[in-house]
Parts: structure tokens; sequence; C-alpha cells
């Protein structure tokens, strides 16, 4: 490029700044060499510039020459600083860009059409697409992006808080699929307009599926544990079931006494008969609530009391504490707001906690056996509405050394125990979204006490 500019500018009686036209070498062959090159080149095009003038006015130095050949300079030491800074800004664009490259995680640009503008090698090798292959394409449809929301609202609210989180699943170019923790951040131009997001994505399948084969094991051991606690119930079970069985057959014999009279009594016959259906009732309630802490499946959240879970769970151990001796007080708040939880998982927490009750105040003598069972309507300092439930006893309660280990899996402070029920409990309530603590009472015994959100929809 260089030659045909110095032949026409030596050759050539032309009266402009030929010598101008090397800016058209300087600033290309910033792509081609480094910084010294770009030195190399200009000072070549400066002596070429200089050559050309010696040998065109060797004789002859007028002004307008010596101006021209100024101007031709100029411009080629301008263009050439100009180059230089642009080539200094390019690295170091270049030179952040491939620190991107460093991470393992899948990061890309696309402008506001969604379409792919920078894609670095972490997303090639999570997707499996090349650079060449990405730029270009639409995103969304190019990983087949499954939205948690519609991607409406999930617009709406990057451009309103300029940045964005959330779980989305992709599917990579063999067609396998994986779960990502996306972050989006918006970027701005100089006068506050968006122009494109910068999205980063970490694969987080194996900690998805290694969370659903830890949630597995837990359900497996609660539903161990409830198994085992309904072996602990087996005499006070036996006892619920006998007894309306027992009234079944009392008012059965009954109602045949009434009818077998030479005239019979309808109208007895029909009370022994209401009777039995009612004790009926009464064994097939004890036998569903068995059923349903027996039964394996996965937690299923819904509207529960917290009430309506403690009666069920006093109906199973009640029987239990009368047979120790032990006075069972109630103090249930009507109005409970309600709470979204497994009805089972929450039952096996109250059992589990009026069945530690009952052995911690079995061994006691010299004083009263209470229990105490209270709920309430739990409010935070921050307005967060919620229920709360507290066991009371007057047992042995539990020495400081052991205080801190017993919420630890296989810690017990019973020598038959196995030391899961506290630990299964506390993962039952976190799950929830709840917190369960406990405390050494000032007289005797402990308490403990469990805090679960409310629905929502009900906080006022």
């Amino acid at each position: 490029m260089a030659a045909p500019i110095f032949a026409v500018d030596t050759l050539t009686p032309l009266d402009t700044a030929i010598a101008v036209l090397y800016v058209a070498v300087i600033m290309p062959s910033a792509h081609f060499v480094g910084r010294r090159g770009v030195l190399a080149v200009s000072g070549g095009c400066i002596a070429l510039t200089s050559i050309s003038f010696l040998i065109v006015h060797q004789h002859d130095w007028e002004s307008s020459a010596l101006v021209r050949l100024g101007v031709s300079l100029s411009a080629i030491t301008i263009t050439s600083l100009l180059t230089l800074r642009n080539q200094q800004v390019t690295s170091a664009l270049r030179e952040q860009a491939n620190l991107l490259n460093l991470t393992h995680d899948a990061i890309f640009v696309r402008d506001l059409a969604d379409r792919i503008t920078y894609w670095n090698q972490g997303a090639e090798e999570l997707y499996g697409w090349s650079r060449a292959e990405a730029l270009g394409q639409m995103a969304a449809s190019l990983l087949r992006t499954r939205f948690p929301d519609t991607p409406a609202s999930i617009q709406a609210a990057l451009l309103a808080d300029h940045q964005w989180s959330g779980e989305l699943t992709h599917f990579k170019r063999d067609g396998t699929q994986v779960t990502v923790l996306s972050r989006w951040s918006l970027q701005m131009d100089k006068a506050g307009r968006p122009v494109a997001v910068m999205e980063t994505n970490n694969d987080i399948t194996e900690r998805k599926r290694s969370e659903a084969m830890l949630q597995k094991a837990q359900t497996e051991l609660a539903h161990a544990t409830r198994v085992a606690t309904m072996g602990e119930l087996t005499a006070s079970i036996a006892h619920e079931v006998n007894q309306p069985l027992a009234a079944v057959v009392t008012n059965g014999e009954a109602c045949l006494r009434w009818l077998g009279r030479e005239v019979p009594d309808l109208g007895e016959a029909r009370a022994s008969v209401e009777h039995i259906i009612s004790n009926g009732k009464r064994a097939s309630n004890v036998i569903a609530r068995l059923r349903a802490l027996a039964r394996r499946a996965d937690p299923d959240h819904m509207p529960v009391n917290l009430n309506d879970v403690v009666e069920d769970a006093l109906a199973l151990v009640e029987r239990e504490a009368a047979s120790h001796s032990i006075s069972v007080g109630l103090d249930l708040k009507a109005a409970l707001p309600d709470i979204s939880g497994d009805r089972v998982q929450l039952q096996q927490v109250v059992i589990n906690l009026l069945m530690n009750a009952i052995q911690a105040m079995a061994s006691v003598s010299g004083r009263a056996h209470t229990l105490l069972i209270a709920t309430r309507e739990a409010r935070e300092g921050g307005g967060e509405c919620g229920a709360l439930l507290e066991v009371r006893d007057t047992g042995i309660g539990v020495d400081p050394q052991s205080a801190g280990q017993l919420f630890t899996a296989f810690y017990s402070t019973k020598k038959e125990g196995l030391g899961m029920g506290l630990s299964i409990c506390r993962s039952i309530i976190e799950a929830h979204g709840g917190r369960i603590s406990f405390a050494a009472n000032a007289d005797h015994g402990m308490s403990f006490t469990v805090k679960l959100p409310a629905l929502k929809e009900q906080v006022p």
C-alpha cells in the first residue's frame, strides 16, 4: 500500500498532500503488528514522505510545499498516536475478555433482541456450541430455555432492577437437559439506555440431583422413625382400638336383647345401633391416623391448621400419658393462622416432642407430672406472622453439657434411643421454613418451641 502512495507522491506533479494517504497504511497495521511494529510503520511512512519531498523539491523549497509536508507529517503522527491508543484499549479489552474464559461459568452477552453477541469458553464447554456457531443466534431458541416465570415478567424485573437471578432449564447441543443458576446484568449506555444483557450461568444439575436424593433419604428416614414411634405406642394404640371395639360388641349385644323382647324396643335398639356406628367411626379414625403415619410418600404441602395437627397427635399419645399418670393441659388459641405444610410430617414432629416429654417425666417422682401444650400466633419484629407451638414438661431436663447436642444426629440422652428424633424434627421444621428451639424451665423440665410461617396470603 505504501509503494503506490510513494510513487504517486514522487512521480506526479500534483499540488496536494498525497502523503496524507499513508494513514491508510498505519491504521490497518495495528491488526497485524504490535506497538513497536506500529511505530516502525509510522517511521517508515514519515521517512517515505520526507524522501519524496526531497526528491521532488530538492531545488525548490516553496512555502506551499512545506505546508503540504507539514500537513502530511502531522496527519501521519496524529494517526499513529490514535492507532497506538486504540491498540492499547483493544488489547486491554481483549485481556479482560480472556479473563472471562478462565472461569468455569458459562458467560454470554445478548442484545435486547436476545441475539448473542459474546460467547465465552465456559459457554462452549457447557452447551457444546462453538463461539462462531453461537454468535448471532437467538439465546432462548438456541438453548430452548425454560423459565420459572413468563419471559415478559422476568424482562420487566430486569429493566426495573437492572439485574435478575433464578434457576433456568437449558438444553445442550446433544439434547441433554441442564439446570443452571442464572444471573443477568443489564448493560447501559452513557445516556442510561439499556443496550445489552450479560448472562452468567452456573451448572447446578448435579447439585439439584444430590438435593433430590438427600430429600428422598430424609423422607425414608422420617418414615422409618414414624414406624419406630408407632412401635413405642403399640400398647396405647391397642387400647385406643380395643375400647371402641369392645363398645361395639356391648352395644351389639344390647341391640339384640332389645330386639329379642316379645315387644321389641325399637327406640333402644336404634340407640344401640347409633352407639355402634359412633364407636366404629372412632376406631376407624384411630386406624386412619395410624395409616397416615405409616404411609411412605413425598411431602405434600397444603394449608394446615396447627391446632388440628396437635389434636390428632395427642389422640395417639394420650393413653401413653395416662399410663404414666401425666396430666395434659391444652391451651390452643382459636384464631390461629394456617400454615403451609405436610400434615403427616408436622404430626410426626408433635408426636416426637410429646413422647420425649412423657419419657422425661416417667422416671421423675416427688412432683406433679404435667405436660402443657400451647399454640398461639407468633409475630416477629419485622411483622412476619406465623403459628407457634410450645411443649412444656416437668421432667428431668437436660444437663448443660448435653444441651448443645440435642439436635445432633445419633446423639441421645436415652440408653435405648437412636438419637434421630430431634434431628429429624429440626430437618422437617426447617424444610417448612420454620425454627425449633428449646430452653430449660425456671423450675423443672424443658420447653420446646416450634415457629412456623403463616400462609402469605393470610398475612395482613
